[in-house]
């Protein structure tokens, strides 16, 4: 079953690219108290992942931030060697928050998984945006296969 608005985001635990190397942190006390604007992607450095879904992010972070979201989050599955490298490499610091999750465990608590293997990526996550306020989801954006509108992060900030 898909998670809907008004469900408490599940308990997995995400591996975030830090500098000190990755480090463990539950999605309850990632989501707890505060509003976070999550989006997820396929894959860390595909091509619309790279090109349009993480740069708009980092470019909107601020005015999300602005509409009251206490941070900005991306998540794939992806080791987080891989996360910290494509947030590197887009200039996230200070600006979205990478959450590896190599084991597919979110999505597929979510019940937003798809089938990757026609390209070699095997089960990854959907492409959506979501909007958690202290653990419950308060808006949920998810793309049909193959489009990119309605994750976006001009869409999510239009809807805040």
């Amino acid at each position: 079953m898909t998670i809907q608005v008004g469900d408490r985001v599940p308990s997995v635990n995400f591996v975030k690219a830090t500098e000190g190397g990755p480090e463990q942190v539950s999605s309850d006390d990632f989501f707890a108290g505060r509003k976070v604007a999550l989006f997820s992607v396929p894959g860390a450095f595909t091509p619309t992942c790279s090109a349009k879904h993480l740069p708009g992010f980092v470019e909107k972070a601020e005015e999300i931030k602005a509409k009251g979201v206490d941070e900005v989050a991306c998540t794939a599955v992806n080791d987080a060697f891989v996360m910290g490298a494509w947030g590197q490499a887009n200039g996230v610091a200070g600006k979205v928050t990478m959450l590896a999750d190599g084991n597919g465990a979110f999505p597929e608590a979510l019940g937003l998984t798809m089938d990757g293997s026609k390209f070699g990526m095997g089960t990854r996550g959907q492409r959506f945006s979501m909007l958690v306020d202290d653990g419950v989801v308060a808006q949920l954006h998810v793309e049909a296969p193959g489009q990119f509108e309605v994750s976006s992060a001009e869409y999510l900030l239009a809807k805040l």
